[in-house]
């Protein structure tokens, strides 16, 4: 006959980070010290320790307690003994269901050192309460941090507990971070590859053929802590890995607080934030990616290009749009096919049988000779002509355009200084309605009319104040076109890094057979400038003697 295994005396250790704070008395080394006193005094054999260290009470997806709990659950387990009563847990629904149900259950002994708790000689009808108070004690201590944390993001202190792949801690011991370069270079080359027309699927594919470390491997490596679990293949990243990288602000050199909230003290699962409630507050480190190429990638993430399937793609994947229901271009192939000449778009409203638009059928060929045609045009055009260009762009002379901001300038002031004169007025009706000078009815009808003023006065406020910022981020748009096209010498082809450079869109329309002839309008919509219609031959015979006479207007004259 065997012999049974001897029960196992579990004794459970937890601590919070919150009570990590309060000092030595409740430290995970005093409670292990404690427990193996108790049990050797008091004759519990076959004593092992299950620890929670960092784990807040109010959860109970802990590590070592779920270990205890498959113990009780298939009978190894026969006695807990904790510290408190605190140590087990701060959720008084799932403290009372162990101790009057599960404990009971499976025969298993409980106690509670110095709360003087012992399930063999019966729980006192304080321990409910006890549960409520140390459920309390989790609460208040929840409030306390998340105070903490609200005044920390609100001054713009970083409140995430992993710093970005990327970055790392100052070593001045500065709150913000320092760029760590042999990480930086590898988010600079996803970021890259994205330009180029790969996806996240794609980049953790060519980043593990090239057996760059995964930044957990890498974090490990420099003696970091790495959360993240080591993957099966050394270099396999993830595309997730990727994805959370590509959208990452804190790569422009910002500090992105609130991202995420917890539904309640109990609850400790993260939910994501709508961007609207994100506070950031920009350029308080280094940045590793350009703001052009972070908003290109942020377009391009939107606009995801999906391979057909038998593996194709092409370059204007997410780029085409139709013209008369704003709807995707899908690209379409054929496996019968070995050459690129039936390869096309159509409208995705009218692939999905809806009926509700046409085919705006254009074969992706024809869009790639009409497209670099065009570009090499305007580029040939703005190098030559760029005083034209931007004349033309900006469709008025510096001189009204200033005038019209001016104007706006002072109208905000007016309405500014007219707003605080109406507070200043609805406040002195409010104290002489209070004092019995005006009746009800007299202070009611005037602050009517001062809240419907100020109503308007405030939306023109907006308006005007988004205007100023169109113009302004126009003179700067044609700026950032203009530095793009110095960039380039010659473009002899398109590749994906051109083509998401200068094409924000394509705008397609159903073809014309009114004249016997197939036509077919194609609208490129260019970053920064929108759409560009080249001039035609009298246009150009226009701008070249206005060009020549301005250049002899500007000659010195000889006596």
């Amino acid at each position: 006959m065997s012999k049974q295994p001897e029960p196992i005396t579990a004794l459970y250790c937890r601590l919070s980070q919150e009570d990590a704070r309060e000092g030595e008395s409740n430290s995970i080394q005093n409670q292990r010290a404690i427990l193996a006193k108790y049990a050797k005094e008091n004759g519990f054999r076959n004593a092992q320790f299950y620890v929670d260290d960092g784990w807040s009470g109010v959860v109970f997806d802990r590590p070592g307690f779920l270990s205890m709990m498959e113990g009780v659950k298939n009978g190894t387990v026969k006695t807990i003994i904790v510290k408190d009563h605190s140590r087990l847990g701060r959720n008084r629904l799932v403290i009372g269901t162990l101790l009057e149900e599960d404990f009971e259950r499976y025969g298993v002994r409980y106690i509670a050192i110095m709360d003087n708790i012992d399930s063999d000689k019966g729980l006192s009808d304080l321990v409910p309460m006890q549960d409520l108070f140390n459920e309390w004690h989790a609460k208040n201590t929840s409030q306390k941090v998340k105070s903490v944390m609200l005044s920390k993001g609100n001054a713009g202190i970083p409140l995430t507990t992993t710093i970005p792949f990327g970055y790392k801690k100052n070593p001045d011991g500065s709150k913000y971070w320092v760029v760590d370069e042999p990480a930086a270079k590898v988010v600079r080359r996803i970021f890259a590859l994205c330009m180029d027309g790969y996806g996240p699927t794609q980049i953790a594919k060519i980043l593990y053929r090239d057996q760059v470390p995964t930044p957990g491997e890498y974090w490990r490596g420099v003696g970091r802590k790495a959360g993240a679990a080591i993957p099966e293949r050394p270099c396999q990243w993830a595309t997730e890995s990727v994805q959370h990288i590509l959208g990452r602000m804190e790569y422009l050199g910002h500090t992105v607080n609130f991202r995420t909230h917890v539904k309640s003290f109990k609850n400790k699962r993260k939910v994501l934030n709508d961007p609207s409630e994100w506070k950031i507050f920009e350029n308080t480190h280094e940045p590793i990616v350009d703001r052009s190429v972070w908003e290109r990638v942020q377009e391009l993430r939107k606009n995801k290009r999906r391979n057909t399937k038998i593996g194709k793609t092409s370059l204007f994947s997410g780029l085409l749009e139709c013209a008369d229901c704003g709807a995707k271009l899908y690209f379409c192939t054929s496996s019968v096919y070995t050459d690129e000449s039936q390869d096309h778009f159509v409208c995705s409203h009218y692939r999905s049988n809806t009926g509700s638009c046409t085919a705006h059928f254009i074969r992706d060929i024809v869009l790639f000779d009409l497209v670099l045609a065009h570009l090499q045009q305007v580029l040939h055009y703005v190098r030559n002509y760029e005083d034209v260009f931007v004349q033309t762009m900006r469709k008025k002379s510096v001189e009204e355009q200033t005038q019209a901001i001016v104007e706006k300038r002072r109208t905000l002031e007016r309405n500014g200084r007219r707003i605080a004169e109406l507070d200043s007025l609805f406040r002195k009706a409010f104290e002489e309605n209070a004092a019995g000078r005006i009746s009800d009815e007299r202070y009611l009808k005037l602050a009517a009319a001062y809240e419907s003023e100020q109503g308007v006065l405030q939306r023109e406020s907006v308006r005007l104040e988004s205007e100023l910022a169109e113009e302004r981020q126009a003179a700067e748009d044609i700026d950032r076109f203009l530095s793009l096209v110095r960039s380039y010498t010659e473009i002899d082809t398109l590749s994906p890094t051109i083509l998401h450079e200068f094409i924000e869109k394509i705008v397609v329309h159903a073809p014309d057979r009114s004249s016997g002839k197939r036509k077919q309008k194609v609208e490129i919509f260019y970053r920064f400038i929108g759409i560009f219609d080249l001039p035609d031959g009298d246009e150009m015979v226009e701008i070249l003697r206005e060009r020549r006479q301005r250049k002899l207007a500007e000659q010195p004259k000889t006596a």
